[in-house]
Parts: structure tokens; C-alpha cells; sequence
């Protein structure tokens, strides 16, 4: 059904106003709030005609099983009445939200103006892929929803309607101006650029104006970017919102002379490069985690390596060092060099800093083990009895201090089971949970050269990687080289390739096999493992869903 809304001296231009917000999922009161207060601003800061708001903003994306929740509906009707009363005036809002109509729960996008619900959408297309679970949770519309706004052709769609082609073809020759589209898009590595040559394409395929407005902060294991941004008919960028900040950006829209309402040049703010991304993606999915979890700040253990380094910058430029504290907890085995070079970087970042020396502990576990360990021979037990020592610590200060443990391990351990369950495992969220090894050193000298100083020493980035639970411990005494070893778990990983394909690609067919098993035969410790970022396009937990107990054989 279309309807004409609001009246306007001249239609001859139009501000839009992407409204870039961190929501709190649950938190269907604040999030009322918060759409409210961003409604008024864009109206007195922006002069804002429409404002245009996430995808299911009110309870916060993704709400997951909340949804199921019976007292979900009256929350949601509450606010949206709360919405008609306190919304200013004179200001167009589409805002997403969850809404059960007719004894089916949709993904809704409304049309809120002067105090009065105009329109309700309903997304068409639900994802059910990698992170995506919608089809658990909602039925799909049926529908467009196209209207007029003082003189401008619109329509609605939300986030994967335009991944999609049904929705878009919906659209085609119905004489759109503008599609706005509230999103919940998630990031990963190459989003970007993925994302706009999409969006380029539905433009020109619709020829319409796109209003692409994402969502921003953290959410569990998914982190958002934000980026929103506006796409002209041709398929044109011409506003570009910030990555990685919210706040409001304005578009204006005005008559060619042709006639045609167009998008005009706005700000347009660059894409940051890869590993900018994706270290503000890392400290994005830390602050927010720890902030909405309630937590007063984090602790980890500082061991003098590159993963503890790298997990302490990004705390500090999360949280700031007050809310930080970093412990040192040596045994016969760490290095002098490792010691130095904890302690100078707790200095540099300025973080609270303790050295807690496990021996007594490591000695009291091995007396009492004696007589049930006569007899057989060291091996790994002892080394791991040293980390779980360190875990230990690291809860107690957790407990007593109300401070999430931060755990520091990198997707290349995690994936062959480099970690020690109920050790170095230990933790609240992983930071660097979905970064590869590679990765970490390249972040790691990408942030020394921000400016600031040298915050990670680089003797840390330089040495050779060792858990240092044994003497002259080296991590490839056990791994591959840590370029192959990302190399082959990426093609099996993100890519699902067999073993001889991955052996095709001129990788040694044993290495190949020994890191296969590797990951196969320790999903167990992945499932125990505490959640962190995601940012590759298949991170361990939503993305990658294998049993422990099978059958399958290795490298089949």
C-alpha cells in the first residue's frame, strides 16, 4: 500500500540522516532512549527531514533467543508508543525492530512521523549463514513497502533484501527516489569493499538512491563497523560515514535538472586499510564486551611474547590503563629477555603490574602428585601444570577485584590446540581469538607506528615464539613455521578444503596432515574456550559448527 506523508513549502530538496548508534541488546528502554535523544539531534544539529536508524535497534542485533521471550511483544509495543509520544515533530524516523503481527514474528523496519506508525515493513530475505541464524527466529515477508515522503519516491529494505535479488527486483521500474536500508551488518576482514560493490550494483540495477546505514560496537563474538553510507543511482559513494565511531551523518538529497532527486557530495571518509580495520575492530569487540558486561577493567598475564603484548595495547587503547593490570608470573623456564620486556612495556602503556612468581605453587601441585606420577615419565603434564598454576592467579585476581581475565591466545594456537584448557585458556573474552599468527605481528608493527612510541618492545615482535613451559621451548619445535601453518589452516578452515586440495597448492603433504588432525582432534577445547572477536569470515564458534565425538577421518 502507498501513502503520501508530510507537506513541504518545496520538494525540491530533502536531509537524510544516518543515525551511526551503539545499541545495547536487551536493553529495549535505553535503546528507546537512545533513538529518541539521536532523533532530536539530527533534527536541531542536521536540520534532519527523515532519520534513518539500524536494523532491530530496539532490542539490539542480534537478540538471539531473547526473541523468544514472552515478554518480548509488550516490551516492544511499550516502545514504540514511547516512540510516537517523544519523537520530535516535523522529522520522518524508519527505525528496526522485532513485531508479531497476525501470530508471526517478523524482522520490521517502521515509519514513524508526527506521533503516527505510517508504515511497517517486513524483511523478506533472512540470512542463514555463517553468524546468521534469522530463519530460527522470524517468516519472511512478502512484500515491498514503497511511499511518498513530501514529493520523494521511497522504499524500504533491510540489510540481506539487498544481498538478495528478489527484493531488489521488486523495486525495478517502480520510479524509487530512495531505498533506505537499516543494517546489522557484521564485520570481517574485506567487508568493505565487499559491501559497496553490492550496494553499487542494487543501485544502478533499481535506479535508486541507497541510504545504507550499519549498526556499530560489539556484541558478544560480532563487532560492527558502522560505515554507513549513501549510494547515488549510478552507483556512486557520495557520503561516507566514519568506520569504527558513531554519530549522525547527514546526506542531502536535491533535484537535478532532470529532474531526479540526487544524492550531493557529502563527507566522505576513507576506508582505513586492513590492519587499521582490523585493530579497531579488536578494540571495538574489547571496550564494548567489558562495558556492557559491567566489568570494572580487565587483568592478563604478561609472559614477555607477542600475544600478551599485542592483547595489552589493545586492552590500554580499549579501556585506558587505569583499567588495566598486567602480571608477570615467572618459573625456572622464562627468560630473562621475557621479564625485561614485560615489565618496560607495562611501564610504557602505564598499567597496573605485578610479579607473581608460581614456583611454590608449580612445587606444591608436583609434591602432591608424587606418589600418584611414580613411576612414569615427565611430559607435558608438568608443562601444563604451570599454566594452570597461572590461571589460577589470574581468577583470583579476577574474584577479588571484579576484573574480567583477558586471555591472549591467537587463532593459529587455538585452531591445533596450542592452549592449555584451564590454564592459558583461562578467561572472560580472547581479543585475538580470530587472529591468526601472521596477523598478530603485522598488527603489532602496525601499531608501533601509529605515533605514540614504541608500545610493544621490539625485541618481543623479533624473537622466536615459545611458550616457554620447557627449556629452550621453541613453538616451531612442535608447529610448522607460523606463515605455512596460517596458510594451510586458512585454506581448511575459512575455505573447508580437503587435504589433497590443500597439498595441490604445493604445501608438504605431512604438514598438511599433521595440522589437519591437529584441528580435528581438539574442537573439544575450542567448545571450553571463552568467546572473543570476530573477524575473519569464519571464526571459531557461530561460523564453524563441528561434533566433538565423529568418525570422520582426518583429511577426508
Amino acid at each position: 500500500m502507498e501513502k503520501e506523508s508530510g507537506t513541504k513549502a518545496s520538494d525540491a530538496s530533502l536531509v537524510v540522516v544516518m543515525a551511526q548508534l551503539d545499541p545495547l541488546v536487551g536493553d529495549i528502554s535505553g535503546n528507546t532512549a537512545r533513538a529518541v535523544e539521536a532523533v532530536r539531534e539530527a533534527r536541531i544539529e542536521h536540520r534532519a527531514d527523515i532519520v534513518v536508524l539500524p536494523e532491530l535497534f530496539l532490542t539490539g542485533y542480534p537478540p538471539e533467543d531473547l526473541l523468544l521471550r514472552d515478554a518480548l511483544q509488550g516490551r516492544i509495543e511499550t516502545a514504540l508508543d514511547e516512540l510516537a509520544s517523544r519523537v520530535v515533530r516535523d522529522v520522518m524516523v524508519v527505525i528496526g525492530y522485532p513485531i508479531v503481527r497476525h501470530g508471526k514474528r517478523y524482522n520490521a523496519a517502521g515509519v514513524l512521523y508526527n506521533g503516527q506508525w505510517q508504515q511497517e515493513y517486513f524483511k523478506q530475505a533472512l540470512p542463514n549463514y555463517q553468524v546468521f541464524d534469522e530463519q530460527r527466529y522470524f517468516s519472511k515477508g512478502t512484500a515491498p513497502c514503497i511511499f511518498t515522503f513530501r514529493g520523494v519516491r521511497l522504499a524500504l529494505l533491510i540489510c540481506e533484501d539487498l544481498w538478495d535479488d528478489a527484493p531488489i527486483e521488486s523495486l525495478i521500474g517502480q520510479d524509487i527516489d530512495i531505498i533506505l536500508s537499516p543494517n546489522g551488518s557484521p564485520f570481517h576482514l574485506d567487508k568493505f569493499d565487499e559491501r559497496t560493490s553490492i550496494m553499487a550494483r542494487r543501485a544502478r540495477q533499481a535506479n535508486a538512491s541507497i541510504v545504507y546505514v550499519n549498526q556499530i560496537g560489539g556484541q558478544d563474538e560480532l563487532v560492527f563497523d558502522g560505515a554507513s553510507f549513501v549510494m547515488n543511482r549510478e552507483g556512486e559513494c557520495t557520503t561516507r560515514s566514519p568506520a569504527w565511531e558513531v554519530g549522525l551523518m547527514p546526506a542531502l538529497f536535491e533535484r537535478d535538472a532532470a529532474h531526479r532527486l540526487q544524492p550531493q557530495a557529502g563527507e566522505h571518509y576513507p576506508w582505513p586499510d586492513d590492519n587499521e580495520s582490523l585493530y579497531c575492530a579488536l578494540v571495538s569487540g574489547v571496550r564494548d564486551y567489558v562495558n556492557k558486561s559491567g566489568f570494572k577493567g580487565v587483568v592478563l598475564g604478561l609472559s614477555g611474547g607477542i600475544d600478551s603484548a599485542l592483547s595489552l595495547a589493545i586492552a590500554v587503547d580499549a579501556l585506558g590503563p587505569d583499567r588495566v593490570h598486567a602480571v608477570m608470573m615467572p618459573y625456572h623456564y622464562t627468560a630473562e629477555i621475557s621479564r625485561e620486556d614485560a615489565a618496560l612495556q607495562a611501564r610504557t602503556l602505564g598499567v597496573g603490574y605485578d610479579v607473581m612468581p608460581i614456583a611454590p605453587m608449580v612445587e606444591a601441585f608436583t609434591s602432591t602428585l608424587a606418589e600418584s606420577f611414580d613411576g612414569l615419565a615427565q611430559d607435558t603434564t608438568e608443562e601444563n601444570l604451570q599454566s594452570r598454576c597461572r590461571g589460577v592467579l589470574l581468577m583470583a585476581i579476577s574474584n577479588k577485584k571484579g576484573l574480567m581475565v583477558l586471555t591472549t591466545g591467537n587463532k593459529s594456537e587455538m585452531a591445533v590446540g596450542y592452549a592449555t584448557l584451564y590454564g592459558d585458556m583461562v578467561g572472560g573474552y580472547n581479543g585475538l581469538k580470530d587472529v591468526y599468527k601472521s596477523r598478530v605481528y603485522q598488527l603489532s608493527r602496525w601499531r608501533n607506528a601509529q605515533g605514540d612510541g614504541e608500545v610493544i618492545p621490539d625485541r618481543v615482535i623479533t624473537r622466536p615464539p615459545s611458550a616457554e613451559l620447557a627449556p629452550d621451548q621453541k613453538d616451531s619445535d612442535s608447529l610448522p613455521d607460523y606463515d605455512v601453518l596460517d596458510a594451510i589452516l586458512h585454506c581448511y578452515i575459512e575455505q573447508d578444503e580437503s587435504l589433497s586440495t590443500i597439498v595441490a597448492r604445493g604445501y608438504d603433504a605431512d604438514d598438511v596432515a599433521r595440522v589437519i588432525q591437529l584441528v580435528d582432534r581438539t574442537e573439544y577445547k575450542r567448545r571450553q574456550a571463552p568467546p572473543g572477536v570476530r573477524v575473519t569470515r569464519r571464526g571459531f564458534g557461530r561460523d564453524r559448527r563441528y561434533p566433538i565425538v565423529n568418525g570422520w577421518k582426518p583429511g577426508e
